[in-house]
């Protein structure tokens, strides 16, 4: 059933729904919780994995998922479990039903702002644990009472560690992406804040810094990212542009130390400039 929908099976024992996206490797369902977990949720959101995943690989991300599991932020959704049943990867997470920065275009700027402001406060708790992202953009920026909530890890990364960038999931993902990424180096804190300054530029300009990423291929796409430097929008309000710019230095020491350090640079921004543009 790779790759296909599974409204209405059961996967382990959560009962599945209604399909609410499409993530990195893998599809998000609204589900029934089992009783065994205590939640007082109804539903939930259920990630499952398009491909199957051996007992070794499950096992070989075990110890990165209880750290995850006992990560506590309130920039940070929360992991409930994950498992792997007859081959079946999936992970269980509360369910927004206020979306993500993705479907939030049309929020006032300093709302998006402080949402991303959020998602690098999460990622802070993350990397202090000795945790990356890997894989943060609108999509995975949650929203619940207008404030961001940072999910969707990119666990499929940590199951295939030598998998190429043409296997790190949809091309839309390209665009989040510090080149040196794409040329194989391993990713850091430093990356996913070079994310977190994309993340930013999107949601503000509605556009990326490299235009439009072109859908034709994968690699059409690569090439655009890496060939065409990134240009900030004059649309964003010049504190933001600056802070944008230092997120994507080329030089990934020049970048802000740290996540929180990143968030504090936005939220300084907002209490200065009222909205942000």
């Amino acid at each position: 059933m790779s790759g296909r929908s599974r409204v209405g099976q059961v996967v382990g024992d959560y009962r599945l729904l209604d399909e609410l996206g499409a993530g990195n490797h893998g599809r998000f369902y609204l589900a029934v919780p089992p009783p065994r977990l205590g939640l007082e949720d109804a539903r939930v959101a259920l990630k499952v994995l398009d491909r199957n995943a051996t007992d070794s690989e499950f096992r070989r991300v075990a110890n990165e998922l209880r750290i995850l599991a006992a990560v506590r932020s309130p920039h940070l959704v929360e992991l409930h479990e994950a498992g792997c049943v007859d081959g079946v990867l999936f992970y269980c997470m509360p369910f927004y039903p206020e979306d993500s920065l993705a479907g939030g275009f049309g929020l006032p700027h300093d709302v998006t702002a402080r949402a991303v402001a959020d998602a690098a406060r999460g990622a802070h708790a993350l990397h202090e644990v000795g945790v990356v992202h890997r894989d943060i953009k609108p999509q995975n920026v949650l929203l619940a009472e207008r404030r961001g909530r940072l999910s969707d890890l990119g666990l499929a990364a940590l199951l295939e560690p030598g998998m190429t960038t043409t296997g790190q999931g949809p091309i839309g993902t390209i665009e989040y992406m510090e080149p040196q990424l794409i040329r194989g180096e391993d990713a850091t804190r430093r990356t996913d804040i070079w994310s977190l300054g994309i993340t930013l530029h999107r949601v503000l300009a509605g556009e990326g810094v490299h235009g439009e990423i072109d859908d034709r291929n994968v690699m059409t796409a690569l090439q655009q990212v890496l060939r065409e430097p990134p240009t900030i929008s004059e649309r964003i309000c010049a504190p933001l542009r600056e802070v944008i710019a230092r997120c994507i230095e080329p030089d990934a020491g020049s970048r802000y130390a740290t996540s929180e350090e990143l968030a504090t640079a936005i939220e300084a921004t907002l209490a200065t400039d009222g909205e942000g543009t």
